[in-house]
């Protein structure tokens, strides 16, 4: 990659990490990148495409670094485990307010609902084949949709993005609770063939 547009990439994200998507301009990520302002927008177009690369880059890079973590997982206790291993990395890294960032600016702007919702698309790709493979064999399998059920995981933890921004309290209490709702899958996975096959049928029956 050009030295110059890697530069600009860093300092927006930096920014947004910072100082949020009100602080952004396109003086503001060139003097953070060391740079002429005019080379936003020689390499970008507009500061918001800016911003669509660099976040996408960004999440690229953050889902590819949790796949082979996420290939490990057998079971949802441990997708629900693992997924509060993420949030807390994902903080410390910023990462947690540039997504909540970008999904302030996608209220107003077509560019960052795009790019927002490649993000989300993105993770969901990589909690989906996680979820398929802890469904199997489990009393939930042919009952849940996994699709479905990535999608709702998906939308639960852009929940907890805005929660975490506005009182960190709250979502560290709502991340116990799905701990608490994971021992309860363990019970779950534990039932034996009987107990399963009785479980199964009743969720079908509600479906």
């Amino acid at each position: 990659m050009n030295p110059t547009k890697a530069k600009l990439m860093s300092a927006v994200t930096d920014l947004l990490k910072q100082e949020g998507i009100a602080g952004l301009s396109a003086r503001a990520v060139a003097d953070r990148a060391g740079v002429n302002q005019a080379l936003v927008f020689y390499h970008f177009g507009t500061l918001m495409d800016l911003v669509d690369q660099a976040c996408r880059a960004a999440t690229d890079e953050a889902a590819a670094s949790y796949r082979a973590e996420l290939a490990e997982v057998t079971s949802l206790s441990e997708l629900l485990e693992l997924g509060r291993g993420l949030h807390e990395r994902e903080r410390a890294a910023g990462n947690i307010t540039v997504m909540a960032q970008l999904l302030a600016g996608a209220q107003r702007d077509k560019t960052l609902a795009e790019t927002s919702r490649y993000a989300l698309g993105r993770w969901n790709e990589e909690i989906e084949a996680a979820v398929a493979r802890a469904l199997q064999g489990s009393p939930l399998e042919g009952v849940v949709d996994a699709p479905g059920l990535s999608r709702a995981i998906s939308s639960a933890f852009i929940g907890l993005l805005m929660y975490d921004g506005v009182d960190r309290p709250g979502a560290d209490s709502a991340f116990a609770s799905l701990e608490q709702l994971g021992a309860l899958v363990e019970v779950i996975e534990d039932l034996g063939p009987t107990a399963r096959l009785v479980l199964r049928s009743r969720l079908k029956g509600r479906g």
